[in-house]
């Protein structure tokens, strides 16, 4: 089904902000990607992938409070929208049915 469709990064983007509940802004979900998952992101392919699941209705973001620490500069919080769930659900429900239709010959692996 095309409309929840996710790519990779944007799964791990989507998951992330759910994690961070409450507290998922730019630089926190940059960190706690690099931190879970041992990966560099570019703040820039980060904010791409934020943008464009906002226009595809599984986030939605709200400005924090201004901050002295951050010159008076706000921070946008995300949170995933119900369609954003369904998505992620959409996503695992595929993965579930692939893995399962497996056989288990596929992984009956010789050692050399």
């Amino acid at each position: 089904m095309k409309k929840y469709q996710l790519g990779e990064f944007e799964e791990l983007v989507l998951l992330t902000v759910g994690v961070l509940y409450g507290e998922a802004y730019g630089v926190a979900i940059k960190e706690e990607i690099e931190q879970r998952h041992n990966r560099k992101v570019s703040v820039g392919a980060l904010q791409s992938a934020l943008r464009r699941m906002e226009d595809k209705g599984f986030l939605e973001s709200e400005f924090g409070e201004a901050t002295k620490a951050r010159g008076g500069k706000r921070k946008r919080y995300f949170k995933i929208t119900a369609h954003g769930k369904n998505a992620l659900d959409h996503n695992i429900q595929t993965r579930l049915e692939l893995w399962n239709q497996i056989p288990d010959v596929a992984f009956q692996f010789k050692l050399c």
